[in-house]
């Protein structure tokens, strides 16, 4: 890989003195991802309690941005490269953690050597996305009652 290609993954802005991103460690940091997830995803954007738990999250690949013990922000990583439930807690969003987490998820893909990711854009952070070459495809669809954009990244040159 070029360091061209390396450059898309640079974060836009550096981490707030005392955050860290690190790989997440399933079942040990389960309960801290749960709750970002709860608080974001169920209590704030209404999403239903059901849809937001799957089967393959201890199968997938977890980053989690801490400061302290406390984790503020989440983002996974499937095998099959589909990188989701990307959460930064309300006080520390614009902060550059989303970018650091979108950042480790995308290095984690080239080290499992995948082509290409994809993702389900909330259509409201599709700007965040295209910033780091991803491309919509498709039409916009509702998932949860929310607006969604598929989004792909190819890894590869070419």
């Amino acid at each position: 890989m070029t360091n061209a290609i390396l450059t898309v993954f640079a974060t836009v802005k550096p981490l707030p003195e005392g955050v860290k991103i690190r790989p997440g460690h399933w079942p040990e940091d389960a309960p801290a991802i749960a709750m970002v997830r709860r608080r974001v995803f169920i209590e704030e954007q209404g999403v239903p309690e059901a849809l937001e738990w799957e089967a393959i999250d201890p199968e997938c690949d977890w980053f989690v941005a801490c400061t302290g013990d406390a984790v503020v922000g989440i983002v996974r990583l499937t095998l099959q490269g589909r990188i989701g439930r990307m959460a930064v807690l309300t006080d520390w969003r614009g902060r550059g953690i989303g970018s650091g987490l979108l950042d480790q998820a995308l290095a984690g893909a080239v080290r499992l050597g995948l082509p290409q990711v994809e993702l389900h854009a909330q259509c409201h952070a599709m700007g965040f996305y295209q910033r780091y070459g991803f491309v919509a495809e498709g039409p916009v669809f509702s998932e949860a009652d929310i607006p969604h954009q598929h989004m792909v990244l190819n890894l590869r040159e070419g």
